[in-house]
């Protein structure tokens, strides 16, 4: 099963280096959604890596993660 996770940031910057991260950690760019006008990074997982999303989204200092 799969969960989606949202961070909304600040800046642009924030939120481009949190994908920049998860592309590194292996996430396919098939699942990272970036909407700039909303200062938001949507990622969808399987729940087995949604920990490790949700690590790697809070280093960037999101607003907020739902």
């Amino acid at each position: 099963m799969t969960k989606t996770i949202t961070g909304d940031f600040r800046t642009e910057d924030a939120m481009r280096n949190a994908m920049d991260d998860l592309l590194s950690a292996g996430i396919p760019r098939e699942q990272l959604f970036m909407d700039a006008g909303m200062m938001s990074l949507k990622v969808i997982t399987p729940e087995v890596t949604a920990p490790e999303v949700n690590e790697i989204l809070t280093r960037h200092q999101p607003v907020q993660l739902h």
